[in-house]
């Protein structure tokens, strides 16, 4: 199967429940630790891809034309959403400002920007944290005087924990984010016992009977099975061969060392290389 083809979906449960205006106002608001004015206009403009019939990011969307806002969620841990929001942010500008003329000699005025990534995945991670995309600049020693901390581009992505348990004011704040929390902690809890499909629609099935996301998951129901289905079908594959690559290069593991083997395999993985390509790579990196 074809990760790079399933990776994103027309849709998912968090991009759905979060495209309307008013929840939207009450999870900035939740994260933000305050009170975004009820007559305080939010403009969804979530990035899509009508060629390929699949959404980009999950969610983008300015507030009084004044800030612009990216929202990603994630179950894994990616050190590379820095330059993935640095992507998107370019995209999301070049939609809001495409009617007017940035060649024109008067200042522009455009909204401020705010990235934030909500993470519910099943790897330790802390409450909050920042990633930068200056951590992923290469070297310049030597071709550049160095000792200046101001890099010419900078981006910083907050990290938010939203497992049940982390991050309880804010979920507190938020009855659908705290929702969603529960209902993605409720699917989980029912893998341990049942098949990936049973789990999800066990999972519905309860929070509507204890009044969580009711209303939603009563209108989307079958529609978000599925989603939630390829979802972490698309998980679980990209976790086996995580695996699979782990058992092929149990010995070259060794060699460099466990701590470091595994950060090398998780950046073949994440260029999409396969099990055997790893094996490939691993012993032309013994051999030179």
């Amino acid at each position: 199967m074809d990760l790079s083809a399933n990776i994103r979906h027309k849709d998912s449960v968090f991009s759905k429940l979060f495209s309307n205006p008013e929840i939207l106002r009450e999870l900035y608001s939740a994260i933000e630790g305050i009170d975004v004015p009820k007559d305080a206009i939010i403009d969804i403009n979530t990035l899509s891809g009508a060629l390929f019939m699949k959404q980009i990011n999950d969610l983008s969307f300015t507030i009084n034309d004044r800030i612009v806002v990216l929202i990603e969620h994630q179950a894994t841990i990616n050190q590379n959403i820095p330059l993935r929001v640095l992507m998107y942010i370019a995209r999301v500008y070049e939609k809001i400002i495409e009617n007017r003329d940035i060649y024109h000699r008067k200042l522009i005025k455009i909204p401020t920007p705010e990235f934030i990534v909500l993470y519910n995945g099943k790897e330790e991670c802390p409450d909050h944290y920042e990633l930068s995309l200056s951590s992923a600049f290469k070297d310049t020693k030597g071709l550049k005087l160095t000792g200046s901390e101001n890099f010419p581009l900078e981006l910083v992505v907050q990290i938010y924990n939203i497992n049940q348990g982390r991050n309880m004011e804010m979920l507190k704040r938020s009855e659908n984010l705290n929702g969603y929390s529960f209902f993605i902690g409720k699917v989980n809890e029912y893998k341990g016992n049942l098949s990936l499909d049973e789990s999800v629609r066990n999972a519905v099935g309860y929070c509507i009977e204890h009044g969580i996301l009711k209303d939603f998951l009563e209108e989307h129901g079958s529609e978000v099975i599925n989603m939630l289905f390829d979802d972490i079908s698309v998980e679980e594959i990209a976790e086996i061969r995580a695996e699979d690559a782990r058992e092929e290069g149990i010995e070259q593991g060794i060699q460099l060392g466990l701590e470091e083997a595994h950060k090398y395999f998780l950046s073949l993985l994440d260029q999409g290389l396969s099990p055997e390509e790893i094996k490939q790579r691993l012993a032309q990196t013994t051999t030179t």
